[in-house]
């Protein structure tokens, strides 16, 4: 079974807003971003196929979940809804420092 992924489009600004902070960290360091967003989407890609693998983001809320993406010496957390036997839907990505979703 393969899953469609959509995103909403606050989970969209998020990945603007991470590319952008890589880049105002460090405005010469544009690989650093492009690696940053080529992990993050590459752990998305794995929903396609293994959504249920993921941790449940809350215990009573079963298709709600959180996707672990390593990167450097933390990473990214991504929050996601299965909507059904074919749709997977992003609903906000952040950094793991993060204190909470925006």
């Amino acid at each position: 079974m393969t899953f469609e992924i959509r995103f909403t489009g606050s989970a969209a600004d998020d990945l603007d807003r991470l590319y952008d902070f890589l880049l105002t960290r460090d405005p010469q360091d544009l690989a650093l971003a492009e690696r940053a967003l080529r992990a993050v989407r590459a752990g998305i890609a794995t929903l396609r196929t293994s959504p249920f693998t993921c941790r449940k983001a809350q215990s009573h809320l079963p298709f709600l979940r959180e996707l672990i993406i390593p990167f450097g010496s933390s990473g990214y957390v991504a929050l996601f809804e299965i909507d059904d036997a074919d749709t997977v839907t992003i609903l906000a990505v952040r950094h793991q420092r993060e204190d909470d979703y925006h």
